[in-house]
């Protein structure tokens, strides 16, 4: 018998506020169609005023523990992948695992930007596989309306906040790629594009929180074939190959990466979720916010293989592969 980190539940969380792309022809130089058309976003979220990203991943995580039957102290482990934690220390997850009155096991962050969630699949499914434990929340959740740049109408209508939330738990399986769970994983980074997309400010340095600044093209033309070619590698690792997919679950960027990496893998835009143009780009929070929304859309079932991958800053990307 093999051991399989299998999802049991999922659950995601958005903000109340709306802000169609309209909102910013008050402000800026652009328009609904401009932005429709170069990223396929319509709409996003932005947290309230005073609204944390550890309150929306608790709400998210909340969710999620209510999909699988669970109560927080039957989690072991809470992993959460952010970009904008609600302090420089302590972690989002701890603050999570206070929120939500867990009151054993061990929480942590992790840190890839829109990458985060891979990377936090992949770092869950070892401590599960690991031994370390049997049952961890893996959460994304991201408030990026706080490190935008208004002036800048390149970057600022690109992304959204919200959270998403992944229970995984150990199964056993029969070791070949029929079983549910986490059959691969595949992470990569490479710190010699880091000027295609930070954000210009921090600790060491300006002693603030800085604004996000981001190179559109270059970053365009590394995503694509670093995706595709990151989905391939995770699906090998699984003894899989594109034909096998029923879902890709792409990082929601940009309409035009997605059907971009679509197209590398072979794989029909029919069988990829999209949410983009609901939520924009939400970083470590978007690719658990598509599960969720394909789950709850009856779209993800169980039984069907699932292929996630995502790039950010970094540059760092990855992919997972898993039978849901």
């Amino acid at each position: 018998m093999t051991l399989r980190s299998v999802a049991t539940g999922v659950g995601h969380y958005l903000p109340e506020r709306v802000v169609p792309n309209s909102e910013f022809e008050k402000s800026l130089d652009t328009s609904d169609e401009w932005i429709r058309t170069r990223s396929g976003i319509e709409r996003r979220h932005f947290a309230a005023e005073g609204e944390t990203t550890s309150q929306m991943a608790t709400i998210a995580a909340r969710n999620a523990l209510d999909m699988a039957g669970l109560n927080p102290d039957d989690i072991d482990a809470i992993v959460v992948a952010t970009s904008t934690p609600d302090l420089t220390f302590p972690s989002v997850a701890t603050m999570v695992q206070n929120g939500l009155g867990m009151t054993r096991g061990f929480a942590y962050d992790v840190q890839a930007v829109c990458a985060g969630f891979i990377f936090a699949l992949a770092n869950a499914n070892g401590l599960i596989l690991s031994g370390q434990a049997e049952r961890v929340l893996v959460i994304g959740a991201e408030t990026f309306s706080r490190i935008m740049d208004w002036t800048d109408r390149s970057t600022c209508v690109l992304f959204g906040d919200g959270a998403g939330a992944v229970v995984l738990e150990a199964r056993t399986g029969t070791g070949s790629s029929d079983d549910r769970g986490i059959l691969s994983s595949d992470l990569n980074s490479d710190g010699r594009y880091r000027e295609m997309l930070y954000v210009d400010g921090g600790v060491s340095t300006s002693g603030e929180s800085g604004k996000l600044r981001m190179q559109g093209n270059p970053l365009f033309r590394q995503a694509v074939g670093k995706l595709a070619d990151t989905a391939e590698a995770a699906l090998k690792k699984a003894g899989l190959t594109g034909d096998d997919v029923d879902w890709i679950v792409p990082h929601q960027a940009n309409i035009r990466i997605i059907q971009g990496t679509a197209k590398r893998m072979g794989v029909s835009m029919d069988k990829v979720i999209v949410t983009v143009q609901d939520h924009g780009n939400t970083s470590a929070a978007s690719i658990p916010l598509a599960l969720s929304v394909g789950v709850a859309e009856g779209k993800i079932r169980k039984g069907q293989l699932l292929v996630a991958e995502a790039i950010g800053g970094g540059l760092a990307w990855g992919s997972v592969v898993l039978r849901w």
